[in-house]
């Protein structure tokens, strides 16, 4: 009976160590941008677009009403939600035209950047002088990089970007997502 019992322990350890894998899904909640400058930019389409229950994909096109911009920074900020959203963990501003010249100059930055850049047309220095464009990003890129590559706890985020060109802030993008 207790030669049972062991083995029965031991290949509930076994199973649980070896055939079990614990992972973090990140899912998209909603996405918000905000025109600060008309004048300036225009934000043609700002949507979470579900196809399934399991696919779901962010669009985000803005129209450059005065191109070429040769001066642009970015404020990237994370927060979570606890009483409503606060400030957690990142929150920098980057110099957009340098850090695409030299994009290891700042991990963080290159963190985030990782995670849309397969999706934009963002891939080149400044002068900017075409739309911005973030086409069908889906929570995959997303999910690996902050589920492996940084341990998150489980919650409701929102990923904030400001987009500031000429230091005056032009658009302000807001992505929610959850982490279960």
């Amino acid at each position: 009976m207790t030669v049972k019992l062991h083995l029965f322990v031991a290949f509930l350890m076994f199973s649980t160590y070896y055939l079990t894998e614990v992972y973090s899904l990140v899912e998209f909640t909603n996405v918000q941008c905000e025109n600060m400058d008309k004048d300036f930019a225009l934000v043609e389409y700002c949507y979470l677009k579900s196809v399934n229950r399991s696919y779901k994909y962010v669009s985000i096109k803005v129209n450059l009403l005065k191109p070429p911009i040769t001066k642009v920074k970015v404020r990237l900020a994370l927060y979570k939600r606890l009483n409503g959203y606060k400030p957690f963990l990142y929150d920098l501003t980057v110099d957009a035209c340098r850090f695409l010249k030299y994009p290891k100059s700042n991990p963080v930055a290159l963190f985030f950047y990782n995670c849309f850049k397969e999706y934009s047309n963002m891939n080149h220095t400044c002068p900017f002088d075409h739309d911005i464009v973030l086409d069908k990003m889906s929570y995959h890129s997303i999910n690996n990089k902050f589920t492996k590559v940084l341990a998150f706890p489980e919650g409701n985020y929102m990923f904030e970007m400001d987009w500031i060109a000429y230091d005056i802030n032009r658009v302000i993008t807001k992505l929610y997502f959850s982490l279960s």
